[in-house]
């Protein structure tokens, strides 16, 4: 719970602070680029840290990752520049992404499925906090203080999770030599980088059809195709490809992309929508975020009453419908911005995510046995954290392309609207290809999935 509210607060405490960034460091076409380097950080680093923890045990990966976001956190503190606060996001992100998978992979280990559904409101519970707390500081600190307060916050939270785990928490793995699969890491890596630099630069500083854009896909695309050609061969692969072959955990995976995607659009651009169309103060436009994720953490931990009776993929589908109702209900009435609408429209799309995200992850979980949990949970992040990259991307070239086409290309508030608006139809229409993904996944009720794995090592 001490780890997960690492990456809870962080996920919600930046967003309110953005405007207070731009106008401090400049640089208001570059700020996606705060939530993608650290979203890429995190999504290329996910298989890697799974692969060990399937191999060398879940504690040191976890106290690796919180070191590393602990040193980024404190430089981001520091930050003197745009480019610099950006560089330092990407360490926080490698941090985050040993953090929270593998949080959730203690509790798969320690929990049988029918436990998970019971613990679930108290893990659900960190995100409820972090709901609110998150946008509170991140507004107060803007509003009151400064920004870089929202990076100094995690310093004692680091120390505090680090020692309670290292006191906690014991496992016993058997130790054997292992091969590193480097060259996957590597292609993986530097394949989805040059895919999210395209879609970000592509239409700023690079037109779509400049020698750069097309370069930078073609050449992403060709390292992933190589990713997959060294992991058929690999002897221990980083991402192995016998995931990508059972439907429930295809489905899952593709579910977990259009969370990603989802969450992305609205805690990253709902702030800048309402303190730039009608003033709103930062904390106001922090708490109305929360609603996004106080609905989600509420939804969550009632799941397991929904999964446990009617399965994993009915519980997925009500989910979906919920998160498409309210992205359209936030697309439909940002026409005229109001503070009380935007936040009722959130914190539907926060049930819903509540109730497709902890059902798809555990219903995958619960398929594998232990030795191959790490992998799964990694891959279910992954997707996830790739769904958020390559969505701030996507959101961020589409907002930027409508401000770069107005007359002056400034951001008065007429032209902030219309970008925000076109984000949130995108938002919607990838929570209606969410449900399209929730409906291919299989007919399995709880005792279906659930593998008799050999008793976890864990404690």
């Amino acid at each position: 719970m001490l780890t997960t509210g690492l990456v809870a607060i962080d996920s919600t405490i930046l967003a309110t602070a953005v405007p207070s960034i731009v106008s401090d460091l400049g640089g208001f076409a570059q700020f996606p680029w705060l939530f993608s380097i650290y979203l890429l950080a995190q999504a290329v680093s996910v298989p890697v840290y799974a692969k060990l923890a399937d191999t060398v045990g879940r504690k040191p990966i976890v106290l690796i990752g919180i070191a590393l976001f602990l040193l980024g956190s404190v430089l981001c503190g520091f930050a003197w520049s745009m480019p610099a606060l950006i560089v330092f996001r990407a360490i926080q992100g490698l941090g985050a992404g040993a953090v929270q998978p593998m949080a959730i992979t203690i509790a798969g280990d320690i929990y049988t499925v029918a436990e998970r559904a019971k613990t679930q409101g108290y893990l659900a519970s960190v995100w409820a906090i972090s709901s609110v707390v998150g946008p509170t500081l991140g507004g107060v600190f803007s509003q009151f203080l400064s920004w870089r307060w929202i990076f100094f916050v995690n310093v004692p939270l680091c120390i505090l999770a680090a020692w309670m785990l290292i006191r906690t928490f014991h496992e016993s793995i058997e130790r054997k030599r292992h091969r590193i699969d480097y060259a996957g890491s590597t292609l993986l890596t530097v394949g989805m980088s040059l895919l999210i630099l395209a879609v970000l630069e592509g239409g700023q500083a690079w037109a779509w059809d400049s020698v750069w854009s097309i370069g930078a896909f073609a050449l992403g695309a060709l390292l992933l195709v190589a990713f997959a050609l060294v992991e058929r061969r690999a002897a221990e692969p980083v991402l192995p490809l016998w995931v990508f072959s059972r439907r429930l955990l295809v489905t899952t995976t593709l579910v977990s992309l259009g969370i990603g995607a989802i969450l992305i659009g609205l805690t990253s651009y709902v702030p800048t929508y309402l303190e730039g169309t009608i003033g709103s103060a930062p904390l106001v436009a922090g708490l109305a975020v929360a609603a996004l994720t106080l609905g989600w953490p509420l939804a969550a931990s009632q799941s397991g009453r929904f999964y446990l009776r009617i399965g994993f993929r009915n519980t997925a589908l009500i989910g979906t419908a919920l998160a498409v109702i309210g992205a359209v209900a936030l697309a439909a009435t940002s026409l005229q911005p109001s503070v009380v609408s935007v936040a009722i429209s959130c914190f539907v799309v926060g049930l819903g995510m509540g109730l497709v995200a902890t059902p798809t992850l555990i219903a995958a979980q619960s398929s594998v046995p232990w030795n191959e949990r790490g992998v799964v949970t990694g891959t279910n992040m992954f997707a996830r954290s790739i769904g958020s990259a390559v969505g701030v991307a996507v959101f961020g070239a589409i907002a930027n392309a409508i401000i770069a086409g107005t007359a002056n290309g400034e951001k008065d508030p007429g032209t902030v609207q219309a970008a925000s608006t076109a984000v949130f139809v995108a938002t919607a229409i990838v929570a209606a290809l969410t449900i399209v993904a929730a409906l291919t996944m299989p007919r399995a009720r709880v005792e279906d999935v659930e593998v008799a794995a050999a008793p976890s090592p864990a404690e």
